[in-house]
C-alpha cells in the first residue's frame, strides 16, 4: 500500500519587510540569560543572547518563519507575530520536571525496538541520505499506541539532535507531533496509510566540502521547495518539471494562477480542472515529472495560498505529496534558506 505523507511545519500568515529584530532575554526573577539560542525556524539563521541577554537576528516577515527562542532549563518560546520595531523583552518561564510513563499492558504487543524503527522509518526517511542521518537522543523519544484507532504516536520532552553526515547540517528539532496511522493493529511500514510529523527546528552547518555541496545541490533538485520556488517565479515546465493532468501534459499556467502580492510574497489561484474526477474534499490534482524519472502527484484541498520567500507555503495541511516528493522526509530537508541569501 502507498503511503501517503503530510509533512508540516507550523506556519503563520505575517506581512512586512525585512529588518533586523532586537532584544532581550530573561528569567522570572529578571536575570539576563546569556547563550540562548534565537533562530528562524527551519532555517540556518540564528543568535545567541550575549551576557547581558541581548540578542540581534535579521527577520523577514514575508518569509513567513516563526522566531524560537530555546533555553536549556526553559521552556521554548515560540513567536509569530510581534512589533519588530520594538525591543523585545523575553521571559522565560523554567521547564517543568516531566516523568513520560510508558506505560505496557499485557495487549501491548509492540516492542520499543520495532516503533523506534517505525519512527526513524517515517521521520528520517530509507534515502541514501536519510540512511546517514542519526537521533543523537533516541533516548528522550517515547511512544503511544492508540489501539481503538490504530495510531502510533511520538513525543519527545526536549529537542531532538539531528546530525545528517551527508548534507553536513546538525539540526535541532523540537518535535510537537508525530502520528502514523495504521490498517490495523500493527506497526508494520505496509499497513501505514498515513504519517505526519510538525515541528521546529534549527539547522546549524557542520560541514562545507566540495563533495557536501553537490550532495545538497542533488537533493534540493526535484524537492517540494524546488517546486513551490518554480512555480512562484513562473518557471514550471522550463526546469524540468513537467504537470500532468488526467495522464495528459499541460500548460501549467491552465493550473495556476501566480500572484505577486509583496516583495517576497506569492498568491496562488488553483485553476479549475472540468475533467478531473476527485475525491471528497479535493479542488484539484496534478501529476509531476521532474527531469524525466521522479514521479510524483500533487493534491490541493485548497484553491488559494501563499508562497513564502523561501519555498514554505501558507496551506501545508491541504496540500499533499504522494510518490518520489514524499519520500523525501528530514534525512532530506534543507534548511528554507538554502540557495537564497
Amino acid at each position: 500500500m502507498r503511503v501517503l505523507i503530510t509533512i508540516l511545519s507550523l506556519v503563520f500568515s505575517l506581512n512586512s519587510v525585512a529588518q533586523i529584530v532586537n532584544g532581550t532575554i530573561f528569567n522570572e526573577k529578571k536575570i539576563p540569560l546569556s547563550d540562548a539560542d534565537v533562530y528562524l525556524d527551519g532555517t540556518t539563521i540564528s543568535a545567541t543572547s550575549d551576557k547581558e541577554g541581548h540578542f540581534s537576528l535579521d527577520y523577514n516577515y514575508e518569509a513567513n518563519n516563526v522566531l524560537v527562542i530555546s533555553c536549556p532549563g526553559y521552556q521554548t518560546i515560540f513567536l509569530s507575530s510581534f512589533d519588530s520595531k520594538k525591543e523585545l523583552n523575553i521571559l522565560m518561564k523554567p521547564l517543568l520536571n516531566k516523568l513520560n510513563e510508558v506505560v505496557i499492558t499485557r495487549n501491548d504487543k509492540f516492542t520499543r525496538k520495532e516503533k523506534l524503527q517505525l519512527f526513524r522509518r517515517f521521520f528520517l526517511g530509507e534515502t541514501i541520505n536519510a540512511l546517514n542521518t542519526f537521533i543523537q537522543n533516541e533516548d528522550d523519544i517515547y511512544f503511544k499506541y492508540d489501539k481503538e484507532n490504530y495510531i502510533l504516536k511520538a513525543f519527545s520532552d526536549k529537542p531532538l539532535i539531528i546530525l545528517n553526515t551527508s548534507l553536513g547540517y546538525k539540526i535541532n528539532y523540537e518535535l510537537v507531533t508525530f502520528e502514523v496511522n495504521f490498517n490495523s493493529l500493527s506497526v508494520k511500514p505496509d499497513n501505514a496509510v498515513k504519517c505526519l510529523y510538525q515541528g521546529f527546528s534549527r539547522f546549524v552547518e557542520t560541514n562545507n566540502s566540495n563533495e557536501v555541496l553537490a550532495k545538497r545541490e542533488k537533493t534540493f533538485q526535484g524537492s517540494q521547495v524546488h517546486f513551490f520556488r518554480d512555480l512562484s517565479n513562473n518557471i514550471l515546465g522550463k526546469d524540468k518539471f513537467l504537470i500532468y493532468s488526467n495522464q495528459l501534459a499541460v500548460n501549467p499556467n491552465t493550473c495556476f494562477k501566480v500572484i505577486k502580492e509583496g516583495e517576497d510574497l506569492i498568491k496562488v489561484e488553483i485553476l479549475p480542472q472540468k475533467a478531473q474526477k476527485l475525491d471528497k474534499g479535493v479542488f484539484a490534482s496534478f501529476d509531476i515529472e521532474y527531469d524525466d524519472r521522479e514521479q510524483s502527484k500533487i493534491i490541493f484541498e485548497t484553491n488559494t495560498f501563499y508562497i513564502y520567500k523561501y519555498g514554505n507555503n501558507s496551506n501545508i495541511g491541504s496540500i499533499t505529496f504522494l510518490g518520489d516528493m514524499s519520500e523525501k522526509k528530514m534525512g532530506d530537508t534543507l534548511p528554507l534558506n538554502y540557495g537564497i541569501l
